[in-house]
C-alpha cells in the first residue's frame, strides 16, 4: 500500500460531521509526515475520498487558495454535515475528530 493509500485510509475514517486537520492526519500515518505534505497529496485525492474533512489546524478552509470556489464547496459540504463554524472557520473545538 502506497502512503497516499494510507492517507486515503485515514481521511475516511473521519466521521460525518466532523473534521480533521491536516497535521491530524500526517500524524496518524507511520512514519509520519508534516501537513504540508498531506495538502499537496489531498490535492489528488480520489472521488470517494472525503477531502472537505480536511481543513486546516485553525479551522480555515486553505483550500481556497487553490480555488475559491473550492473553498465554497467545502464549507457547503460541511454546513450540510452539521460541522459548525466560527464566522469563515471551523469550530475545531466542537467539530475536531480525535483519532
Amino acid at each position: 500500500m502506497s502512503r497516499r493509500d494510507e492517507l486515503w485510509q485515514v481521511v475516511r475514517s473521519i466521521p460525518t460531521g466532523r473534521v480533521a486537520s491536516y497535521g491530524d492526519c500526517g500524524r496518524e500515518l507511520i512514519p509520519p509526515v508534516s501537513g504540508l505534505i498531506v495538502g499537496k497529496w489531498m490535492a489528488l485525492a480520489p472521488a470517494d475520498v472525503p477531502w472537505w474533512r480536511v481543513v486546516a489546524r485553525d479551522g480555515r478552509l486553505v483550500v481556497g487558495r487553490r480555488d475559491p470556489r473550492l473553498a465554497a464547496v467545502q464549507r457547503s459540504l460541511l454546513e450540510a454535515e452539521g460541522v459548525p463554524f466560527e464566522g469563515d472557520r471551523v469550530d475545531m473545538e466542537a467539530a475536531q475528530h480525535a483519532f
